[in-house]
This record gives C-alpha cells, structure tokens and sequence, in this order.
C-alpha cells in the first residue's frame, strides 16, 4: 500500500512539474546551436560569385570563384528613424488587402513591413482589431532584394521602386497581382511582382528581370526576415511569468525541424548549404517564412547584427547570369499566417513542425486530429474536449475497471490491515510481510490503482501541448463565461471545480495506513487546484470530465462488487 500510494503521490508530483515548466523546457528552448559543416557547391546555375563577409551589413564581392552569395544583405536603419519614416512616407507605402491579409508594402526596397490578420483578432476585448504579425514595432519585416555586380542592393542604399497605385484590394477575385517596377542605370527592367490568392496566406514574390543593356546582367536573389529578440508588443504575459518560444526554425541536413535561438545566435552565427528547406520566425501560434522555390543549393544563414538587438534570417539563392537581351526571373515564397498544420505540410516538408508539440508531439498530433474531427460534429472546440475525454476514458475502462476492482478490495481490507497494524505495531518489516500475505490471499493487487493514473499522465500532457500551440484553439469559446480555452479561466470555476472532484475521487479510495502520508494525500486536491488556477480552461475542462467519469466508473464497479458479496 505505502508503495502503491508513493507511485501515484510521485506520478502527480511530477506532472504538476512538467506542467509549470513546459512552456520554458519546450517553448523556450531548443537544440544546442552547432554550425553545420557542408562541402562547398560545385554547379551552379551560371556564373559563381564570391561575397565576403565584411564588418557592415552590406557583402563585399570582390572576385568569381564561388557560386553562392555568402552573406544575407540587410539594409539596416535605426528604430526610431523606421518608424517615423514609415508613419511620415505615406507615399511610398502600397496597401494591400485580401480576404485573410492586411499586407503594407515599402516603395524602398519592396519589403513588407506591414501583416495583419483580419481572421485573428488582437484579443477578445478588441475584436474589430486585427492581429499584427509583422510588427513594425519589433523592428518586424520580411526583406527581399538582388545582390552581386547587377543587383539592385548595394552597400548603404537599397532601390525606390515605383507603382501605378497605392492601394490594392483583391475583392471578388481568386487572384491578385501586385508589381513594382525599376529601370536600372544599365538600361535593365526589374519588376518585382507580390502574386496573392484567395484564402491563402503564401505570397510569390518574383523578380522578373529583363536584361535590356548591352552587358552580362549577374546577381542573386536574398530573402531574410528581420527581427529584434523581444517578445511580440502584442503578448501579454499570464501570471506565472511563462513565455511561448520566439525565434528562428529552419530544416538542417539531419531533423526535419530545428530552433535557432536568439541566445545563440548572439554566441554563433549559423550557416547551412542545402537543397529545399525553409528559415522561419516563430512565435505563440502564428509563424512568417521564406521559402525558395526551386531544387537548388540554398545557402541558408541565421545571425545577430553587432552591437544591435537585431536578428536575421534568411536565404541567397545561386546566382543567375543573363546575356544581352535575355530575361530571366528569381523568386521565393513568404508564408505569413496562422500555424496552420495541413496548408504547411503542402508547402515545404518539416515547415508544419512549427508547430511544436513538444517531446510528446507522436501522441499530440492524433490528439489534435481527434479533435477536429469532433469539432467538425459539435462546432464547439469544448464539447470536443469533452468528446475527446469520454472517447480516452472509455479506452483505458479496461485498465480502470482492473484499478477500481483492486481499491475496493484494499477497501475492504482496511480493517485488517488496522489489526495487523495494531498488532505489530513498530515492527514494519513483519507488517509489511503480513500485508503482503494478506494481499495474496484475497486476491488485492496493491499496485493495480497506479497504471490508469500513469497512462492518463501522457494523454494529460500531450493535450497541455496541444491546446497551447494549436491556432484552431486560439480564442475558442466554450459556454458562459469560458470565451477563450486556451486561456486560464477567468474566475477559476473549472479549477475549483476540478479541486473538488479530485476530493471526491479520495473519499471512494482505501485511506493509506500511514498518518503522514494520509495528510499528504488529502493535501494534493489543494495544491492541484492551485497550480490549475492558471492552466488553460480547456485542460482543466479535460481533468473535471476525466475525474467525474472515473467517480462514476468507480461508483460503478464497486457496486457491482458489493452485489457480488
């Protein structure tokens, strides 16, 4: 019995453990950073350029004796001067809107600097709001240019570019096609094409490059997002200080998914030539990355800018070569949307992993599946909780059944273990050898309570996981007051609630034989309660459900033993 009730005192414990942490352990954290060695490209798609790294921002190609441009061009300026110019420069800000983008779009060198998601609001109190992904507040924006002897990007200066219109908005088309022209001094024609659909949250950004001058046009194309290490400005931080990942994820030669941290990445910058892939920025259910389009050798780079709370990710392509009169076009794709689990695994293999379920992701991922799959029938993302509860419960009822058959025995020989107590009294080694003997005697398995509470542990988990990164979950109500599961309840009936059924679950177990520890177990329905008080509602929803089903199954089969004497 001491054992049996050690197991699941122990079991509890370290639930509740890596319930407070998981947020720092598998949010926060990921894989050591190590620099990835590559052997160095041999083809390329026409003439190689050589770029070194200088101590600016800008790459310096001074020879041709390599095909990759080894250094991503950022064109850097200070907060401060960013933002007054984006709020002062109206004219050179092209607005975009979509059914599902609020897209805003720099004359100077073509980048976005603006996201939003009208499908997402900021939060519940300010629904007509909506989300900021890229946020020009954290220094957010997605970045593109040509780079090398014909590019447009050069040390210090970045191309203005020029539109027909200011305004875009997709409205009843399938389709909508922003372009951005450029005639460069050489006479060559660059336009820069922003290609949206409906319902989509990929852009095509495309570089068609029309080499009208009398010279070999060479440059290649970079890709990178730009951020500071902050949190979003639009996180609000719950009350135990727990904080969702934010940084990079790219695809290394060897894991499909791979988190660049920004601590490390102030210790190491990191480099890796591959084909395909993807560099991403992620933050709490939402994700913005580039990703290349054609089978080549990608040169793919993370890194912080010296001396500034800067970030960089990003990509160059190979570079492409045009002879007089040739044309020619380099171009990504720029996801920017929700963590959309199935529309990333269309897009680049490994991308839909951002979505990070943690250690226990094999066990999260049918969960989540299961999931959509009872919300398609309830349209309530809670009552498929609850769905999901009964469909788990009724699973393990084999097993429960086998546990609650066993407390009732051990019930039953609460009186003699009593006298067996009395009569040893200090003497635990012969205790111990009676009650054993007592054990086997009536057929009482001391450790058949222990398994049901230990396979539930993992489901518990895994759903802790699912509810925190799943998008779908994000601002899903449930009933009355219950406007957000993924959020702890505001008024902590669930936790209360749950507390109490934890409680009556007690009473209908056998009361251990040691006083001490008896204090310990009667005290866990209190400190559980406690530590629900800030887990998501939908998780606390789970373990309400999960511990009335088993009041009742217990209920159930101990009057079933009664009537059987």
């Amino acid at each position: 019995m001491d054992f049996q009730r050690l197991l699941i005192l122990m079991g509890l414990a370290v639930t509740a453990y890596m319930l407070i942490l998981a947020w720092n352990e598998d949010y926060g954290a990921g894989g050591r950073l190590v620099t990835e060695k590559t052997e160095p490209v041999t083809e390329t798609r026409q003439a190689p350029l050589e770029v070194k790294s200088p101590a600016g921002d800008i790459p310096a190609m001074d020879d041709l004796e390599s095909d990759m441009v080894t250094d991503i061009v950022p064109r850097l300026e200070e907060p401060e001067q960013s933002l007054r110019r984006l709020t002062t420069e109206k004219s050179r800000l092209v607005d975009i809107k979509t059914d599902v983008l609020e897209v805003q779009i720099d004359l100077t060198g073509g980048d976005i600097t603006r996201v939003a998601l009208p499908a997402y609001p900021a939060s519940l109190e300010a629904p007509d709001i909506p989300f900021l992904l890229v946020d020009p507040r954290n220094k957010y924006v997605a970045q593109s240019g040509l780079i090398g002897p014909s590019g447009t990007d050069s040390s210090g200066s970045r191309p203005l570019f020029t539109t027909s219109r200011y305004d875009y908005d997709i409205g009843s088309a399938d389709k909508l096609n922003v372009t951005l022209a450029l005639t460069q001094e050489n006479g060559a024609v660059i336009l820069k094409h922003f290609m949206f659909r409906r319902g989509d949250y990929l852009i095509r950004v495309e570089y068609e490059i029309r080499n009208l001058s009398n010279e070999d046009w060479r440059a290649a194309l970079f890709t990178q997002i730009k951020r500071d290490g902050q949190q979003p400005i639009s996180f609000s931080d719950n009350l135990m200080g727990l904080q969702p990942y934010v940084g990079g994820a790219t695809r290394s030669q060897d894991e499909f998914y791979r988190k660049l941290e920004f601590d490390d990445l102030e210790e190491e910058s990191y480099k890796l030539v591959r084909q395909q892939g993807y560099m991403a920025l992620v933050q709490h259910y939402f994700v913005s990355a580039w990703i290349p389009e054609d089978n080549e050798q990608i040169n793919y780079q993370a890194r912080k800018l010296p001396g500034k709370d800067v970030f960089l990710f990003g990509f160059t392509t190979p570079a492409m070569k045009l002879s007089p009169g040739q044309e020619g076009i380099l171009a990504a794709q720029y996801y920017v949307g929700p963590k959309d689990q199935y529309r990333m695994r269309e897009i680049a293999e490994g991308l839909d992993l951002t979505v990070d379920y943690g250690f226990l992701w094999w066990l999260s991922q049918p969960l989540f599946y299961l999931l959509t799959v009872l919300y398609s029938f309830f349209s309530n993302w809670g009552l498929a909780i609850i769905g999901l509860t009964v469909i788990v419960k009724t699973l393990l009822y084999p097993l429960s059944a086998a546990s609650f058959r066993s407390m009732a025995k051990m019930r039953k020989l609460q009186p003699e273990m009593a006298r067996l107590k009395e009569r040893y009294g200090d003497d635990r080694q012969q205790f111990s050898q009676s009650m054993m003997e007592l054990y086997k005697k009536e057929g009482a398995n001391p450790l058949g309570g222990c398994l049901p509470i230990l396979l539930q542990m993992p489901v518990f988990l895994a759903l802790y996981w699912t509810l925190m990164e799943s998008v779908e979950l994000r601002q899903a109500p449930f009933i009355l007051w219950i406007h957000d599961l993924s959020a702890m309840d505001p008024y902590f009936v669930l936790p209360i609630l749950m507390g109490i059924s934890m409680y009556l679950t007690q009473l209908m177990q056998p009361e251990p034989p040691d006083p001490i520890q008896a204090k310990v177990f009667k005290f866990m329905p209190i400190m559980f309660t406690f530590f629900f008080l800030w887990f998501p509602s939908g998780l606390v929803l789970y373990w309400l459900v999960n511990n009335i089903l088993s009041i009742m199954q217990q209920w159930y089969v101990t009057r079933q033993i009664e009537k059987s004497g």
